[in-house]
This record gives structure tokens, C-alpha cells and sequence, in this order.
């Protein structure tokens, strides 16, 4: 069996887990998420601890097992405590600013650069060289935080961009003038 797999997932207190057939529906704290898994995977809720369990043990079927038992834990871990993935700015002038729902990026374009994120995703601008996204669904917070980082990505000369807090960017040496050359 898959370690992983077999592991059973237990429900914390105030958590609210529903299975209907494919469909588990995790009700909690921080928010409510609703997912789909593939329909050869079952679930077993008994005593507030839920099993995911697979019919063969066929390598499909390991994978599916694992991969199944890993985003049910996730989607309680995150109407528990929630997720957040946080992004520094650096560079001359870039900065972020809260403009109501959505944030104003500033990254040396000709225009600034407005974010709105998504339902269930809250972004936070902590200073404006640091930002903060948030929310339950750790998929979706991972996606917004990828797509922020991409408005400009660090480059390696001097290290200016978005990038992830902690983030090794690996630098580059510029050009240098020629060796002493002789002239003709």
C-alpha cells in the first residue's frame, strides 16, 4: 500500500467533512472547499477520521491513492490554519501599494500593474516591498502568487523582480571591458 495513502486523515475539531460519492466538501474556520476526486478513489468517514482507499494495486492506482489522500488533508489543513505564500519586490521604484480589493504593482513599466485576486484570496501588503497571499485553497494561493511573480520575475544581473521570500536567485557577471588589447 502507499505509505501516504494509507494514512488515515483525522478531522480537527470544528471541522465539518462531507462525502457524496467523488465529491468531499470541507466546511471550516477559515472557509469552505468543495473538490472532485477521480471516481475509482472512496472514502471512508467513520469516528472523525476519514480513509481514502483504492480497489487495485496497480501503479495508476497507488498514485491516485496518494495523491487523493495529500489534497484532502491539504483542503482540511487550510479551513484550519490556511496558507500563505509571501514575495518581496526588489529593485529601484518597485513597490506595491492596496488600491481597495486589488493591489498596484509598480515594476518599472511605463504603467502600473493592478492584481485582483480571485475569491477565496485575500493579497496583503505588508510594506510596500513585501506582500502577503493568503486564503484555504493552497492550489489556488500558490497560482495567484506564481502569477505575481511573473508581472516581472527577477532577472540575474542585478536581482531586480518579484520573487518568493527566500528565493536564491542565481546572479550573472556583466560584460567586462576587453583585456588590455593593443590598438593598431
Amino acid at each position: 500500500m502507499s505509505r501516504i495513502g494509507k494514512k488515515p486523515i483525522p478531522i480537527p475539531p470544528g471541522v465539518e467533512v462531507t462525502v457524496d460519492g467523488r465529491r468531499v466538501r470541507v466546511k471550516g474556520p477559515k472557509g469552505e472547499l468543495v473538490k472532485e476526486f477521480h471516481p475509482d478513489m472512496t472514502f471512508v468517514l467513520e469516528d472523525r477520521v476519514l480513509r481514502v482507499e483504492r480497489p487495485t494495486d496497480s501503479s495508476r492506482h497507488r498514485a491516485l491513492h496518494g495523491l487523493t489522500r495529500t489534497l484532502v488533508a491539504n483542503m482540511i489543513e487550510g479551513v484550519v490554519k490556511g496558507f500563505e505564500e509571501s514575495l518581496e519586490i526588489v529593485g529601484v521604484g518597485y513597490r506595491a501599494e492596496s488600491k481597495g480589493q486589488s493591489v498596484r504593482f509598480h515594476l518599472g513599466f511605463s504603467h502600473p500593474v493592478d492584481v485582483r485576486p480571485p475569491s477565496g484570496v485575500r493579497i496583503v501588503v505588508e510594506s510596500p516591498t513585501l506582500v502577503k497571499v493568503l486564503g484555504p485553497d493552497k492550489e489556488l494561493v500558490g497560482r495567484v502568487a506564481a502569477e505575481i511573480r511573473n508581472l516581472r520575475p527577477p532577472e540575474p544581473y542585478k536581482g531586480k523582480g518579484v520573487r518568493y521570500v527566500g528565493e536564491q536567485v542565481r546572479r550573472k557577471a556583466g560584460k567586462t571591458a576587453a583585456a588590455t588589447g593593443t590598438q593598431a
